[in-house]
Order: structure tokens, then C-alpha cells, then sequence
């Protein structure tokens, strides 16, 4: 029926598909906006947690 060369190429196929999915979705300009606030994410925190340290080695 199948063997392991033909499993191995539907695999192969499935697994490119994919990933050309997930490129198109990942470069398409209406999720820049949210990648962008997200990338900018780590920056927010970083400011948020200062008062939070101070607070605690002052106590």
C-alpha cells in the first residue's frame, strides 16, 4: 500500500505547507499592529516593576 518514501513525502509536503502558512500569517499587515504592541511588551513591564522594588526595599 504505502511505504515509508511515500509517507515521508505527504510529511514533507504537509510540513512545507505549513510553514508557508505561518510565514503568510506572520508578514501579513494586519497582525503588525499586534506584533508591534507585543514586541514592545518587556519595555512596559520594566517600567511598571520600578515602583514595585523600590517599594519593597524601602518596607
Amino acid at each position: 500500500m504505502m511505504d515509508q518514501g511515500v509517507i515521508g513525502s505527504i510529511f514533507t509536503v504537509i510540513v512545507f505547507v505549513s510553514f508557508i502558512g505561518i510565514v503568510i500569517w506572520a508578514f501579513s499587515s494586519r497582525n503588525k499592529k499586534k506584533f508591534d504592541e507585543a514586541a514592545n511588551l518587556p519595555f512596559a513591564d520594566e517600567e511598571d516593576s520600578q515602583p514595585a522594588k523600590n517599594n519593597k526595599q524601602e518596607s
